[in-house]
């Protein structure tokens, strides 16, 4: 099985990840959602905890090579990229969705030298707002950033060309069509289904997908 099922598998069976076409979720922008996740799941199951930081330890020595500092996103991605750094025996620290209101004001924690080779460690990608935002602070401090490795990707089109327009590459192991693909194969939705659901990924803000 590739890796993108693997993890899939993994997400699915401990309810990281969640679809529900019939019964949509309602995201906090009015989205109606046929998918939930939340992969801090992943943290509490060590089997599946291995799977993901062995896989994004082999994701960053494939495309990122030349990494020097682990970077993860607050708060999600700061236990893989501690994880994921000690494994490789590299230096890690995180960035803050906004500057610390007291003491020196640091928004990137640990030790970062300007022209390091940083990559980001997030769990999650949808519309890659937040991740751009890591990626610009760090470029701000001076550090040359390789990209991100994600666990999952929503792989929407916004979050797709949000991306390609600030120059940033992402690399997930798992997204939402091995997603579908696994769950309907486990039984845990309908193979009809898979076509409603890739129509969501498409374009979520159409909820056409929604009927039958």
């Amino acid at each position: 099985m590739s890796i993108e099922k693997t993890i899939a598998h993994d997400l699915l069976s401990i309810g990281a990840v969640f679809l529900r076409p019939d019964e949509p979720f309602t995201w906090a922008s009015g989205i109606h959602s046929p998918i939930y996740c939340d992969n801090r799941l992943t943290l509490t199951a060590p089997e599946v905890r291995t799977h993901v930081e062995t896989g994004l330890v082999d994701l960053i020595c494939k495309y990122y090579p030349d990494v020097e500092v682990l970077m993860g996103t607050s708060t999600a991605g700061i236990a893989h990229a501690a994880i994921v750094g000690h494994m490789m025996g590299l230096p890690m620290g995180y960035v803050r969705s906004g500057n610390k209101d007291h003491g020196r004001q640091n928004r990137i924690e640990g030790r970062l030298e300007p022209g390091q080779k940083v990559v980001v460690v997030e769990d999650l990608i949808s519309t890659g707002g937040s991740c751009i935002e890591v990626v610009e602070a760090l470029r701000e401090a001076g550090a040359q950033v390789l990209g991100i490795a994600s666990i999952f990707t929503y792989g929407l089109q916004k979050g797709i060309d949000r991306m390609a327009a600030a120059q940033v590459v992402n690399h997930s192991l798992s997204n939402f069509d091995a997603v579908c693909e696994v769950a309907a194969a486990e039984g845990k939705i309908r193979p009809e289904d898979i076509d409603r659901l890739k129509k969501f990924r498409s374009t979520p803000s159409d909820e056409s997908w929604m009927q039958h």
